[in-house]
């Protein structure tokens, strides 16, 4: 019986890594069939999720140093994606907003989109609510992790 679990413990770590790694290559080819970069795009993914921050946050989400994130900012803000404004209240801080997506995105990600839209169509509502439980549990697992291993840097 214990070799069964540690089978499926297996079988399941594999699936689960192939996943992820199906997910960052097509958020690579994404991003490269926009024009973009890979962080580009994680970058805009953030800013739209989490709002606008400063640049030292979006380098701590991204895991840039400074020197890279006001790249990336530019890059950015030169495509028209993002602008800096300054912060309210303190006008020596710069605040990063999005203000645009790249227009080819929408077109490059909708047939995985409908794929897994298409997908999730075939679980039930009860199964719906363990699959979106478990990316939610899953996600702040990830950030915290990622958050720890910055830390001890």
């Amino acid at each position: 019986m214990e070799d069964l679990v540690s089978s499926a413990r297996e079988d399941a770590s594999r699936a689960y890594r192939r996943y992820l790694s199906a997910v960052l290559l097509h958020g690579h080819a994404s991003a490269r069939a926009c024009g973009l970069g890979a962080t580009d795009l994680y970058a805009l993914n953030i800013l739209e999720l989490a709002g606008p921050m400063t640049p030292g946050e979006l380098g701590t989400r991204t895991g840039l140093t400074t020197g890279p994130t006001t790249r990336l900012i530019d890059r950015l803000e030169e495509a028209g994606y993002v602008r800096r404004t300054p912060a309210p209240g303190d006008r020596r801080k710069v605040i990063v907003e999005p203000i645009g997506k790249p227009a080819e995105l929408d077109r490059v990600m909708a047939p995985a989109r409908q794929k897994v839209g298409e997908i999730l169509a075939g679980y039930s509502p009860d199964q719906l609510g363990v699959l979106f439980d478990y990316f939610a549990r899953a996600t702040d697992a990830y950030q915290e992790a990622a958050e720890h291993l910055r830390t001890d840097e």
